[in-house]
């Protein structure tokens, strides 16, 4: 078993809300409970225990009502938590009016909003009235095509306070890639902005508005919220109005929320696959909550009055995942443009000024800061900072060492990891375990996780597929237009029998975590043998000479032969030493099953929205077949680099 790269000190085990939650469970059951391990087990053994005394600790409005678990004659899908209570997301969130801060944004241009719970509650007051004097009721959805902003979090609860369900694009997002997603739902509303910012660009994104708008059956109006400044002809666009003349003759009021079903729709998430048009992923009000206040206040320590910042898009997961931290009472910081403008301290500077608590990003941008040579730990005061989190794709190794040595030493690092299919993580950190490198701590309270084989057997050596075995209250309650499920269930039930199996490809440990080698439908095959990418990654991080790379695996006399394709540092070119010194890292590092029969130099990896590299996507090119959904992706353009490579057409 390795050494720890960080472990907790006494005091912050003992302040820890995990450590009392683990008092509150003791006192209640008669455990004594000392470890998070053995916690774990029990919230799995008695997984319904552990939701029902979660609620409480957690002070959860609403209704609980009698049943805990209806548990669909054993079956997972159709499964349902608390089927008889009754609350409001919204009105969880909006508990407390009072002068405390309750989110603070910041664009790349510097430019900073601030406004407090009461400011907070009194304007979704005033969007709620509007709504509801547009014909918003319960069930009906409203669609954001918006930039990660004060006003997208306010009409965001203004809708769920009505019943209503709430979906989201970011402005990056083109024309097709809005209309797949939001046609599918047939918003009522559209809220949308002027234009916004982007590496030192204003771009204007009222044109695509304007294709977007005639593809929506069913919507009423669109509303503009100025944003960048451009001048707002809305003359030009049917039914639209600006977002001041929407709610400026309301007044604040005594909000009336809407109190729904514990499983009743909340937010539609859209799934970034490239080989259909998006899944329409339906989660609901208490599953969404109650897991989120689970992973905030137990696994991420996040305490009142915290600043808690996640470097997010409105596109991805991670933004309804912040935003619930407003219900811990954590004051939110929100940050819109790139973390490099105008250059890579953007974020760190932003850090440093509002003395954040918790500070989220990607894996990927990580390795960036580490190709820029970024070291806040020298030029920045983060002495208030206790938790940093990454996520997106597989933290590597060396990702760990970077941080702990250019970061800050003593903080929790936490890798997470879980998807926009359970709005929330399946693995992720906590504060009285200690942090391995290249290692997710645990998984989450509550996640009967395992590692099955391909004969859906549990392994105790090397790595299999992610599962679930018991239902948990995030799963998707369903996906929006799925006759019978048939999409829902083939997505996760369709491998293993009564099993969520997710996708990934994860090894557990001998310290009671998880590594994750990449994504399962992904893996590569040589001689029979499945191996992770991520495994391959790992090592060609440490080289020098590579900034980045992706592997997949190409059908090739009768096998599958590994290709590795590597972005090179400027200065450096692809010659024979490269290559060798590369095949001889993997070798070493990983096995020679992993070292690819081609290395190729290429300018460009196609990445998904929120960084994730798109395997998949390089090899249904490579093989020849065609991308459905390339909206997904944050950059398609680069897919034209693989097709047609003389490397590929010979030994």
């Amino acid at each position: 078993m390795n050494a720890p790269i960080w472990s907790p000190s006494k005091q912050q085990i003992d302040t820890s809300i995990l450590s009392e939650f683990i008092a509150n469970v003791n006192k209640r059951t008669g455990n004594d409970f000392k470890d998070y391990q053995s916690l774990w087990q029990w919230s799995i053994d008695e997984n319904e225990l552990f939701w029902d005394i979660l609620w409480d600790f957690c002070g959860v409005i609403g209704d609980k009502g009698e049943r805990i678990l209806d548990k669909n004659d054993g079956m997972m899908l159709g499964s349902k938590f608390f089927p008889d209570a009754s609350l409001n997301y919204a009105e969880n969130l909006l508990k407390n009016r009072n002068d405390q801060t309750a989110i603070i944004f910041r664009d790349e241009t510097g430019a900073e909003q601030q406004i407090t719970k009461l400011q907070l509650y009194n304007a979704v007051s005033k969007w709620q009235q509007a709504m509801v004097n547009c014909g918003v009721s319960k069930g009906d959805c409203v669609a954001g095509y918006m930039p990660n902003m004060i006003e997208t979090i306010i009409a965001a609860l203004a809708a769920i306070s009505l019943g209503a369900v709430w979906c989201c694009a970011s402005p990056d997002f083109g024309v097709q890639g809005v209309i797949d997603r939001f046609s599918q739902i047939k918003p009522k509303l559209l809220i949308t902005i002027d234009g916004y910012y982007y590496n030192g660009k204003t771009i204007d994104i009222l044109e695509k508005v304007k294709h977007v708008q005639p593809a929506l059956e069913g919507l009423k109006q669109t509303i503009i919220v100025p944003f960048s400044g451009s001048n707002i002809d809305i003359a030009t666009l049917p039914n639209t109005i600006s977002a001041d003349d929407f709610i400026n003759t309301y007044s604040p009021k005594i909000i009336a929320f809407k109190r729904v079903d514990f499983n009743h729709p909340l937010f539609i998430m859209f799934s970034s696959g490239t080989t259909d048009i998006p899944k329409c992923i339906t989660h609901g009000h208490g599953g969404t909550l109650l897991q989120h206040l689970k992973e905030h206040k137990l696994h991420c320590d996040i305490k009142p009055n915290d600043k808690v910042f996640y470097f997010t898009t409105c596109g991805w997961m991670m933004w309804n995942w912040l935003v619930t931290a407003i219900a811990s009472d954590a004051t939110l910081m929100l940050y819109d443009g790139s973390p490099f403008y105008p250059d890579g301290n953007a974020l760190w500077d932003y850090t440093s000024k509002y003395s954040c608590s918790f500070f989220g990003t990607s894996a990927k941008y990580i390795e960036a800061m580490k190709s820029n040579n970024i070291t806040p730990i020298n030029t920045h005061d983060l002495s208030s900072l206790r938790t940093m989190a990454s996520t997106g794709s597989p933290l590597v190794h060396s990702s760990f060492d970077y941080i702990y040595e250019f970061i800050k030493p003593d903080m929790h690092l936490a890798s997470i990891s879980g998807g926009t299919d359970i709005v929330s993580c399946f693995m992720l950190g906590n504060p009285i375990s200690s942090v391995y490198r290249g290692e997710i701590q645990c998984a989450g309270l509550g996640m009967a996780v395992d590692a099955f084989d391909d004969n859906g057997k549990p392994i105790k050596d090397g790595s299999g597929e992610l599962v679930c075995t018991k239902p948990f209250p995030a799963m998707p309650i369903y996906f929006w237009n799925d006759e019978g499920n048939k999409k829902y269930h083939k997505a996760y039930f369709e491998k293993f029998d009564n099993i969520w199996c997710h996708g990934d490809w994860i090894e557990k440990t001998a310290n009671q975590g998880f590594i994750i080698h990449g994504r399962s439908d992904a893996t590569l095959n040589p001689a029979g043998v499945r191996i992770g990418t991520a495994e391959i990654y790992r090592q060609v991080e440490a080289i020098e000479a590579v900034q980045d790379s992706v592997a997949i695996g190409q059908d090739w006399n009768g096998d599958v032969r590994v290709i590795l394709f590597v972005i090179l540092k400027r200065g450096w070119e692809l010659d024979n030493n490269l290559i060798m010194e590369i095949k001889t890292s993997i070798r070493k590092g990983a096995s020679p099953r992993h070292v690819p029969a081609k290395v190729i130099a290429i300018a460009d990896i196609p990445r998904t929205r929120s960084g994730k590299i798109t395997e998949i996507a390089v090899r249904d090119v490579i093989m020849g077949r065609s991308i459905k959904n390339i909206e997904a992706l944050a950059n398609p353009e680069s897919l034209e680099l693989y097709k047609g490579l003389e490397e590929l057409k010979n030994e």
